[in-house]
């Protein structure tokens, strides 16, 4: 396996860099350094997308027959990592990145002509409904039922945990159309208009005062028979699928290793306490030292789920397990970061944006105010997505065959 990148992927990366060197506005970069969320605001994250798309870069993970680059798996990552390296708010990952290519993969061709053109244009802002009450990790127990009346499904049940809710103006849905079969037969996926009567969405604050979950009520919410995707009953194959794509050639290792870099740098301007700087302290530089050696590997096996994809073969439970190292990961380097800076990285600043002219002034520094609500806020990376355990299960099954 040849993990160095090729010449043509050498002048794709040059290419990257000089565009975000004159393409990513000075604001846009503050706004993501100054965002202790996994998802950023809207403001910056919108801007962000209409830039791309205009350069014709957005849809780098969709095929080409649906408007997409054409990009081989290793320049998406390369392309991820510049972005992520240069401080490039993140996109509205939920409907570029999740429901863009399941349309692709499984949608009509009218839904390709009509949902695929809003996504990248941002006409519409997607969220995702798939977690419930009691139908987290088991999501094959979901309980929101679609009724179909004549030219429509009617819709009724709650979802949980979902992600920008708030901003949105549809979502995507898991829903059981069928009881009498089993549980994962009996699921569809559905397209909803969040902007009708029986929709609300009721707000759910994290530890860090940051607000980006929701509780989604469907009280006889009503969705077009040409809102299904596939055929009823195939909503579970469609979200394996989703999902396989969410977690295939991630790209975490290099701002984690970004990261690392800012609070080795912080550490030889903070104290210690004892009349020396943080960089003199063995216990701490030792965490650090440790933290990033396990980032490398952790990057070195992206780049290998990257090799096998761009043979051609499915990412596989390799995801599985860099999704459950880079959510650890996440979490370790953002409590160094609250170790490092002490009392200043313990106070919790629960305003937000944390960026523009409005934020609130930091009472020690910027990384300092971030540390805590940062910290906090990465409590969720071990949970989204499929908690840690879930992905220990993946792999017991598929890896070792338990």
């Amino acid at each position: 396996m040849d993990l160095n990148f090729s010449p043509q992927d050498e002048a794709f990366r040059a290419e990257v860099r000089a565009f975000l060197d004159t393409h990513l506005p000075e604001h846009l970069r503050a706004g993501m350094r100054a965002t202790p969320s996994v998802f950023v605001e809207p403001d910056i994250g919108r801007e962000w997308q209409r830039i791309l798309h205009e350069k014709g870069w957005l849809a780098y993970n969709w095929p080409v027959d649906c408007g997409g680059t054409g990009w081989t798996t290793v320049q998406r990552y390369i392309f991820e990592k510049e972005c992520a390296l240069a401080d490039a708010p993140g996109l509205p990952v939920l409907g570029l990145k999740l429901l863009g290519p399941v349309i692709c993969r499984f949608g009509t061709p009218e839904q390709k002509a009509t949902l695929l053109p809003r996504i990248l244009d941002g006409t519409d802002y997607w969220c995702q409904g798939f977690s419930e009450p009691g139908a987290g990790s088991d999501l094959a127990s979901l309980k929101t039922r679609a009724e179909k009346r004549g030219d429509h499904y009617v819709i009724n049940g709650r979802k949980l945990w979902t992600t920008h809710a708030h901003h949105a103006t549809n979502i995507f849905c898991l829903v059981r159309t069928d009881g009498t079969v089993k549980p994962q037969a009996g699921i569809s996926f559905i397209l909803v208009d969040m902007n009708q009567p029986g929709v609300e969405v009721r707000p759910i604050k994290g530890l860090a005062g940051d607000h980006e979950v929701n509780e989604v009520y469907l009280d006889d919410v009503v969705a077009p028979l040409d809102n299904l995707v596939g055929a009823e009953g195939e909503g579970w194959t469609i979200a394996k699928f989703l999902l396989e794509n969410e977690r295939g050639g991630a790209c975490h290792a290099p701002k984690l290793l970004a990261d690392i870099r800012k609070l080795r740098a912080a550490a030889g301007l903070e104290p210690d306490g004892m009349g020396g700087n943080m960089a003199q302290d063995a216990a701490f530089m030792a965490a650090l030292a440790f933290v990033e050696l396990e980032s490398q590997a952790l990057e070195m096996t992206e780049l290998r789920v990257l090799a096998e994809m761009a043979k051609g073969l499915p990412p596989g439970p390799q995801t599985s397990l860099s999704k459950m190292v880079a959510s650890t990961l996440r979490q370790k380097v953002d409590g160094l970061a609250v170790r490092l800076f002490a009392y200043a990285g313990l106070a919790l600043e629960e305003a937000r944006p944390l960026y523009g002219n409005d934020s609130p002034a930091p009472l020690y520094s910027k990384d300092a105010q971030l540390a805590a609500p940062r910290y906090l806020n990465s409590r969720a990376w071990t949970i989204f997505g499929g908690t840690n355990e879930v992905q220990r299960t993946i792999i017991a099954k598929t890896v070792l065959g338990l």
